[in-house]
């Protein structure tokens, strides 16, 4: 026992010393990124201030080319006639004040009416004098905040310096922008007065002892202490709620500005990634032993729980065939009925068929009979010409009997092509002829029902693909649909017409009828709008059609028209003639 537990110790004990030199990995590489962030911050923020000032320093030099400030600077112009144009130029560039100064160091005008002031011995004014440009930020003094001073020189006519252009730029404005943003940025003078950050709890703090007196407002910094971290400076703050307690600190001289920029990043986020990293580490040691230690614990079971497992196969591989055998058993189950399903459509779309012959066969009878009754009259007429010597007439009737049966066979011809059963595979079909075989089936009802057919019939022939016998039922059931909508109607019309549109071929059907009520139901099976016992439709004509037109990888439509009536459109697959042929 006493083995296993110093084996135990000594594995935690490893854990912890692989997970703390972990931590310690992480917590330097995570600074190392934190660094890397925070002078860009630094850097950027450096970069605002500087672009920002850079935009008064500009206004300082231009400003001071003005042709009219040498006048006033002579003494022949008064100053107070330069007052309007500086004072637009304050307004419109939010400078704190524009001010002229003389070669004394007077003040000359003023924009924002500060009091006059001696300007000799400043570092800005006396720059100006030796005909550079002076930069300085200002502590209170003439104005009640801080503020940036660009002095530009001003040339007399003849060369030397008559005196200089002060522009003053507020501090306020130039760190409103970025003011509570993160991190934590400030900038200090050469004495260590914090003059500008985006924390306002920190200006005016001194981090030097006695470096300003108490007249300018300067308070000590915030407590801290400093410390190393592998290479990296790091702060213990105690500086209230919005400075981090422990952060990196970074620096970066700005001698352009007189200025050192300053950050403070919270490396809380380092901290936390360190430790997670540790304690991911240790779980997974930790894991790894426990694994190792169950392993070996449940080493003994394994033999019978193998056997267990084997048993079980066994049990489940014979439950698996009987299963697969009753599997076989339904799929053959529902291959036969998918054979009756698909047996019952057929003979659907072949009642279907024959449900149209039947209300057409009154009309058909008649026309069928019309000619039997006129080929029996053309041959009576045709002997008793022959009795009397006169062949010639008789050869006439003998024509006309030759015509009508001509007729006659046609029309049995096409009614016998439309009720056969049509189950061969799609193929190219001249819907023109298709048409014209429909037209010829349905004119006795037209004739009877005085509907008039209209047939914008192509000169040449339109290949498509499909079946002429199921095309047939398709346009047969549009016709006689529109002819049955328009029972009521005084005007009874049913154009047709077949437009190509590149790979698609277009067969319009439209009647003058009442129009479609809802037309997104018209395609559903046993949907209706005939009354009962008046055509005996039960809904299923367009279903059919739909189906049909579908397996012949084709689409149908309809639609009312804006002028009345209904538009039915099917678009089938375009045959090139030559492929065709």
């Amino acid at each position: 026992m006493r083995p296993r537990l110093f084996v135990i110790a000594a594995f935690l004990a490893a854990v912890t010393a692989f997970s703390a030199g972990v931590w310690w990995y992480g917590y330097v590489s995570a600074l190392g990124q934190l660094e890397q962030r925070a002078r860009s911050d630094l850097a950027l923020a450096s970069d605002r201030l500087t672009g920002e000032l850079r935009r008064f320093r500009e206004l300082a030099v231009l400003t001071a080319d003005h042709p009219q400030l040498q006048p006033v600077m002579a003494g022949l112009t008064p100053a107070e006639m330069i007052r309007p144009v500086l004072q637009r130029i304050a307004d419109k560039t939010g400078a704190l004040d524009i001010m002229l100064v003389d070669a004394r160091g007077n003040s000359v005008l003023t924009t924002a009416g500060a009091p006059k002031i001696d300007h000799v011995g400043r570092p800005y004014f006396e720059r100006a004098l030796d005909g550079a440009l002076g930069f300085s930020h200002l502590y209170g003094g003439a104005y009640p905040d801080r503020a940036f001073a660009f002095a530009a020189p001003i040339f007399s006519a003849r060369g030397p310096v008559a005196g200089a252009l002060v522009v003053y730029a507020d501090v306020e404005i130039v760190e409103a922008a970025w003011r509570g943003a993160r991190p934590a940025v400030f900038f200090t003078d050469d004495q260590g007065v914090i003059f500008l950050s985006n924390r306002s709890e920190l200006l005016l703090r001194s981090r030097l002892d006695g470096a300003r007196d108490a007249t300018l407002g300067a308070i000590p910094f915030v407590r801290y202490t400093e410390g190393m971290v592998s290479g990296y400076e790091v702060w213990d703050v105690d500086g209230g709620r919005y400075l981090p307690a422990r952060a990196l600190h970074l620096t970066l001289d700005l001698p352009v500005i007189n200025l050192v920029g300053e950050v403070l990043v919270d490396v809380t986020p380092a901290l936390q990634l360190a430790s997670l990293q540790a304690a991911v580490v240790a779980a997974v040691c930790l894991a790894f032993g426990l694994l190792l230690f169950m392993a070996t614990q449940r080493r003994r079971t394994l033999t019978a729980l193998n056997q267990r497992l084997e048993r079980r196969v066994r049990d489940r591989t014979a439950e698996l065939s009987a299963l697969n055998t009753d599997l076989r058993r339904e799929v053959a189950e529902r291959t036969a009925a998918e054979a009756r399903l698909q047996k019952a459509q057929d003979d659907l779309v072949q009642a279907g068929k024959l449900s149209a012959l039947g209300q057409m066969s009154a009309g058909i009878s008649h026309e069928l009979n019309q000619p039997l009754t006129a080929i029996r009259s053309f041959a009576e007429n045709a002997q008793g010409f022959l009795d009397r010597g006169k062949p010639d007439i008789a050869a006439q009737n003998l024509g006309r009997i030759s015509e009508l049966a001509r007729r006659m066979g046609r029309i049995i011809r096409n009614l016998r092509a439309f009720a056969r059963q049509e189950d061969e595979p799609p193929k190219d079909v001249d819907i023109v002829t298709v048409i014209d075989a429909v037209l010829e089936i349905v004119a006795p009802r037209a004739a009877q029902d005085q509907v008039l057919l209209e047939w914008d019939r192509p000169a040449e022939p339109v290949i498509v693909r499909g079946g002429e016998v199921r095309l047939q039922q398709v346009i047969l059931n549009l016709v006689t649909n529109g002819m049955d909508a328009m029972e009521d109607s005084a005007t009874r019309i049913v154009h047709i017409a077949v437009t190509r549109n590149g790979a698609r071929t277009r067969v319009t059907v439209r009647d003058t009828g009442p129009g479609i009520a809802e037309p997104e139901k018209i395609f559903d099976p046993f949907y209706s709008t005939k009354a009962v016992g008046a055509a005996e439709g039960m809904g299923l004509g367009l279903s059919i059609s739909y189906g049909l037109v579908q397996s012949f990888g084709g689409a149908i439509r309809g639609r009312n028209h804006p002028d009345g009536g209904a538009v039915f459109t099917v678009e089938l697959d375009s045959v090139l003639r030559q492929a065709a042929a």
